[in-house]
């Protein structure tokens, strides 16, 4: 008789969704974040390595998306035979790696002191969700900042690392997770990471190319849970998301400017780089208010992906735990040699 593989991706399945459960109720980690630990080691490196070149920081990232991602393999070989220790780890890695409700207890935060009017305030919690510079902007800029910011790290924070749970597992996670702090550590266009953090962003581009499609396809769907029309972000999502200079955040921001009825894009200020961004969506300016209603459409979207990850891993274990084809051809020929009158099985 043929042996079933073993079932490996139930515990994984069942891990995702726990640690999206534990992201929802607990948040990060407050304190000895392993994210957090992982841009120490990965600061001091740079300090070591740095050069004002391409090459060097394609071996940097590398090297530790590598070692992040190798770490992930070696847990999941540890656990491969005991599915307590598998589904435990899981958990608390999807725990780590997730930042969907940091996410939106930080643009929460903004929308109260918003509503408070309180703009020193809300230009000192700016930096905590998007990199532009708050100093000269008023409410209605610090709203849209923070709009864009929750479309486009529902993708980056919560969605992604889900999609690649699902595809990857515990290598998945942890690779994910490092490509994406370095995308934001060295990955900006400053004259020091210009070269430097290229490869980081480019890779960071490439692992969040499905991600920001997913997030974009549930935010249409989750259009009607904030007051806001399907086809409408359906429509401005394609019509506009290419229109952004980055390949993925565009087709979020997008999405959710069309499910909000609101007008995204315009001008950004980076320190002293000005960006002048394409307008997303046809419809009113953001305000406080509009805050709330992205955390709350970022929330389904997210929890929704979870789903979808855990699900999709189930499907693949009972794939694996299936027969294949010849198995069953071979079964069935043994079945049939038992009962046929007469035969003999030598």
């Amino acid at each position: 008789m043929d042996a079933v593989p073993p079932r490996r991706d139930v515990p994984t399945a069942v891990g995702l969704a726990l640690g999206a459960a534990a992201d929802l109720l607990l948040a990060d980690p407050r304190r000895r974040h392993p994210v957090a630990g992982f841009g120490t080691v990965a600061g001091a490196l740079e300090r070591r390595v740095w050069r004002d070149a391409r090459p060097a920081g394609a071996g940097y990232a590398a090297v530790l998306v590598a070692a992040a991602a190798g770490l992930g393999a070696g847990l999941d070989r540890a656990t491969r035979r005991r599915p307590a220790a598998r589904t435990t780890v899981v958990a608390l890695a999807t725990w780590a790696v997730l930042g969907g409700t940091s996410l939106g207890r930080a643009a929460t935060a903004m929308a109260g002191v918003l509503d408070a009017g309180d703009l020193p305030a809300a230009r000192a919690l700016l930096p905590t969700l998007a990199g532009r510079d708050p100093s000269t902007l008023d409410a209605g800029e610090l709203a849209r900042a923070t709009v864009e910011s929750v479309a486009e790290n529902t993708s980056d924070a919560a969605v992604a690392p889900l999609v690649w749970g699902a595809l990857a597992g515990l290598p998945g996670l942890l690779g994910y997770r490092a490509v994406n702090t370095l995308d934001a550590m060295v990955g900006h266009r400053s004259p020091r990471y210009a070269r430097f953090g290229w490869a980081a962003a480019r890779a960071d581009d490439v692992a969040n190319w499905l991600p920001a499609r997913l997030t974009a396809a549930l935010t249409v769907a989750g259009a009607p849970l904030v007051g806001g029309s399907a086809r409408e972000a359906l429509r401005v999502w394609r019509r506009d998301g290419a229109a952004h200079p980055s390949p993925n955040a565009g087709r979020c921001e997008a999405a959710a400017a069309g499910a909000l009825g609101l007008r995204l894009g315009g001008r950004n200020v980076y320190g002293t780089r000005v960006e002048d961004r394409p307008v997303l969506g046809d419809g009113r300016a953001p305000g406080s208010g509009d805050v709330v209603r992205a955390v709350r459409l970022s929330r389904a979207v997210w929890l929704a992906a979870a789903a979808l990850a855990a699900t999709a891993r189930l499907v693949r274990g009972r794939r694996a735990g299936a027969p294949s084809g010849t198995a069953r051809r071979r079964a069935g020929t043994r079945s049939s040699r038992k009962l046929a009158p007469g035969a003999r099985d030598d």
